[in-house]
């Protein structure tokens, strides 16, 4: 009974997000608009971690431009929505009109060589957007990593999706097997990493300064870049006007396997702060990305060959 009804909810899912990705862009903007004026001043949507996020992370910034962040910010956000939507049915030329990448020739000259190579990504601008760099990147098979969701309807939705523009979806438990696995069958690569999650509190290796936070961060994906010798690029992403978005990929190493420990991670933080200074409005605030901290971690987990465990009580 409760599979049938999961598969009752994803078929009217799919269904109005098929019928709302047949519209026109300028007319989902309509629809953007109403739903930022309901989520900025009458549901106020996770107004407390947005502004507290915001506040700790540019405390150099008036009272006043910091709530006109947060409005903007309220506003990106329904775009990005109604920009997901379209996403369903939009049309090659017109995501690649709206969704640019720049800093390809390098790009592609690494994939030319046969190397593989690794983006770091955040969550800023519309990084479902992104999932047509295949039509950038032609002599390469393009792949993202990606936590399925438990309900197996819903998950084959948003792979359908996310898969549309030619981009293949690695689950993450299964990222470096099927990352060798295509390495070795000659084709060079393109993995996409969004890595600025929150991570699990055993998987926290690694801590950085990120936006004034003393920030715990993933460092699986250094892991797999390092493993597999792929070239580090940054995508510094930007809307250049509603609906448009830039992705400068930014070699930042080919050597990958001789950088330290952590620095791929370090250099990527640098990275995407300055992004996120140049368009705060556009990085997902209402993440609550600072919940763990380092005196809770320090309290009841700690390092044991190399593995995070959790403190036996005393």
């Amino acid at each position: 009974m409760k599979k049938a009804l999961l598969y009752i909810a994803y078929t009217i899912a799919y269904g109005f997000w098929w019928a709302m990705s047949l519209l026109p862009l300028w007319l989902l903007y309509c629809f953007s608009d109403l739903l930022y004026l309901l989520m900025a001043y009458v549901v106020r949507y996770r107004h407390a971690v947005i502004w507290s996020n915001l506040t700790s992370s540019f405390p150099e910034k008036t009272e006043a431009e910091l709530h006109e962040i947060e409005h903007k910010f309220y506003h990106w956000f329904c775009d990005y929505l109604v920009e997901t939507m379209k996403l369903m049915t939009i049309s090659k030329q017109q995501i690649m009109k709206r969704m640019t990448f720049t800093g390809m020739e390098t790009f592609n000259q690494i994939l030319s060589e046969g190397q593989s190579i690794g983006v770091y990504l955040g969550h800023i601008g519309n990084w479902e957007w992104i999932t047509s760099m295949p039509y950038w990147a032609p002599n390469s098979l393009c792949c993202q990593l990606y936590h399925p969701l438990e309900n197996e309807y819903f998950d084959r939705l948003f792979k359908f999706v996310r898969e549309r523009q030619g981009a293949y979806c690695i689950p993450m438990q299964e990222s470096l097997r099927k990352i060798i696995q295509f390495t070795h069958e000659g084709k060079p690569l393109v993995v996409g990493y969004i890595s600025d999650q929150v991570p699990l509190w055993w998987n926290i290796h690694h801590w950085v300064d990120f936006l004034h936070h003393d920030t715990p961060v993933l460092t699986g994906a250094e892991r797999i870049v390092k493993h597999t010798g792929q070239a580090f690029f940054y995508g510094h992403v930007t809307r250049v006007k509603r609906g448009h978005y830039n992705c400068e990929m930014r070699l930042i190493s080919r050597n990958t396997k001789e950088m330290a420990d952590f620095e791929i991670t370090d250099l990527y933080y640098k990275e995407l702060e300055k992004s996120i200074r140049n368009q705060p409005e556009l990085y997902l605030w209402s993440h609550n990305r600072w919940k763990r901290t380092r005196e809770e971690f320090n309290k009841n987990w700690e390092v044991k060959n190399g593995k995070v465990v959790r403190r036996k009580e005393e």
